[in-house]
């Protein structure tokens, strides 16, 4: 009896000791579970085409012990077509910052409804971040949209973690990466233009930074991307403005930046600005320069550009034309003692694009420095379809980069970026706003100036959309640069349906949320869509359409 006894005394005590065990785990995984929160957001960024990585999720997980993520269940209803879709992974990545590929979990490219990413990951106790990614096909629909949401996400040792959702679910706007920091050899892309030829190419134009992403003086030349289906696939790069070793100097030392570019039926041209040399802080320009030289100086900076005509004096305003959509280009013509006042210091484009008015006077906005050097904001203009250019009066000063609109019949809008705005950040903060009815002999200020648009100080596209409803011709206004006072982030197209006098909030659309350098040009590709090339966070250059046609119906 007793060998009984003592047998079920220690069966006994096993029982006590696994239901103790069990106990210790059942608080230790409340524990956890109570100690784990998880957060899902979407990355309000766009999807690009030519990129292996588009984060899609970020999801945040903030624990005080260490847990095992065992899988991830990803649902893509939503998406357009999931034929777009390549691949989609997850990735541990140890910042809240712009998508850094570090620890992959798990990448698949059976694409379906419903994805489970399985794998084995220990989390550190603190914070984590999990990306969602995705990389999509080349014969993607850029105008096509994709979403993916997280469904459930299963980490060991706990059931039914709670999850707190972004309340903004909205589905990613797919792109086009047009040009990227190091492609082709070359370190920065900048400075877009963007137009849609008679034929209907797009043309998009920007600066090629050899050796580096810094402004003039430098190795830069001006660039030109086409596209002939709509921007879902571009031709190579083709170079249209180089000076080369013009003058016997290095290419660095003779760097042609800022383009804009101007359609008028078969005639197409592009402007840019010329440095040749380096002109010193003093307004000296500096002699016996080699490839070693370190000189440096810019056009806007101290006396880096001054008065005169000449290529050792001044910058230089330069021309080309093609009459064959772009596939070859003319020699550069220099307008520079056509157009540029005597004592100006600097006359050159605004980078963007040009437009030509109803009566067919063309026009290219400009910008340029006084006699005093104080920046100021213009226009230029041909009435003879480009045989002879003339420059108008400052609409503005203490201000630069601009966009041209004619807005009503034989009335310019002149939208332009404004200096003052780096240190105005209250409600005054905003473009300078002007416009003309005698091509910038004389200048109004808009109601809407400073005030309406906000800017960190950017340059910005004004452009008109003309589409039609019912029997006649209707237009609306787009304006894009990065929606803060502070930062270039939030690339954002705004619409106008009153002339400008009005953003309603309901027609913003926002494309990248991400910080980049936030130049951009809009174009129309149709009556119902509209292009945008503009520097964002993901690429130096970005390409995307949009369907306009739910706003302006």
């Amino acid at each position: 009896m007793d060998t009984i006894f003592h047998k079920y005394k220690r069966l006994l005590k096993r029982i006590i000791f696994f239901i103790h065990i069990v106990i210790i785990i059942g608080f230790s995984n409340k524990a956890i579970a109570e100690d784990l929160h998880i957060e899902v957001r979407q990355a309000k960024i766009p999807i690009l085409k030519e990129l292996a990585f588009n984060p899609v999720l970020r999801i945040k997980i903030t624990n005080n012990n260490s847990v095992t993520l065992k899988s991830l269940s990803l649902i893509t209803s939503g998406t357009t077509n999931l034929q777009d879709l390549k691949s989609i992974g997850a990735f541990m990545s140890g910042k809240d910052s712009a998508f850094i590929r570090s620890r992959p979990f798990n990448i698949t490219e059976n694409i379906s409804k419903v994805i489970e990413l399985k794998g084995k990951m220990k989390l550190d106790p603190g914070v984590n971040y999990i990306w969602i990614s995705c990389e999509l096909n080349s014969n993607a629909d850029i105008l096509h949209f994709v979403n993916i949401n997280l469904e459930e996400i299963r980490l060991k040792g706990i059931s039914d973690p709670k999850i707190q959702f972004d309340a903004d679910q909205t589905p990613h706007r797919m792109g086009l990466a047009l040009r990227s920091h190091g492609q082709g050899g070359v370190d920065t892309y900048r400075i877009p233009g963007l137009a849609t030829s008679s034929k209907g190419t797009l043309m998009a134009v920007y600066d090629v930074r050899r050796g580096s992403g810094r402004d003039l003086q430098g190795d830069i030349d001006i660039g030109l991307s086409r596209s002939f289906d709509g921007g879902n696939s571009w031709e190579p790069m083709q170079i249209v403005l180089d000076m080369d070793n013009w003058g016997g100097l290095p290419q660095k030392f003779n760097g042609v930046s800022d383009a804009s570019i101007l359609v008028n039926g078969d005639d197409i041209y592009i402007a840019g600005l010329w440095m040749h040399g380096v002109i010193n802080k003093e307004g000296e320009w500096v002699e016996n320069l080699t490839e070693k030289s370190t000189d440096w100086n810019h056009q806007w900076r101290n006396k880096g550009s001054q008065a005169g005509f000449g290529v050792k004096e001044t910058s230089q305003f330069l021309i080309t034309k093609s009459t064959v959509d772009g596939k070859t280009w003319s020699e550069p013509v220099n307008l520079t003692k056509m157009c540029k006042k005597e004592d100006w210091w600097l006359w050159a484009p605004a980078p963007g694009r040009g437009i030509v008015m109803e009566d067919g006077t063309l026009v290219f906005p400009t910008q340029g420095r006084d006699r005093e050097g104080l920046p100021f904001s213009n226009i230029t203009y041909s009435k003879d379809s480009g045989k002879t250019w003339q420059t108008s009066n400052p609409a503005s000063h203490n201000t630069t980069e601009n966009s041209v609109v004619e807005y009503e019949q034989g009335k310019l809008m002149l939208n332009i970026r404004d200096n003052r705005n780096r240190i105005e950040k209250s409600a005054a903060n905003g473009r300078a706003i002007f416009y003309t009815t005698d091509l910038g002999n004389t200048w109004e200020e808009h109601p809407t100036s400073h005030g309406a648009l906000v800017e960190p100080v950017c340059m910005a596209s004004l452009y008109k959309h003309v589409y039609n409803s019912g029997n006649s011709n209707n237009s609306v206004l787009l304006f894009s640069n990065p929606n803060s006072k502070y930062q270039r982030i939030n690339q954002t197209i705004k619409m106008s349906f009153d002339g400008g006098k009005t953003w309603p909030v309901k027609n913003w659309i926002l494309l990248d949320e991400g910080k980049g350098r936030g130049y951009s040009c809009l174009t129309s590709i149709d009556e119902h869509t509209i292009g945008i090339v503009y520097e964002g966070s993901r690429s130096d250059l970005i390409f995307q359409k949009i369907d306009i046609s739910e706003y302006i119906k």
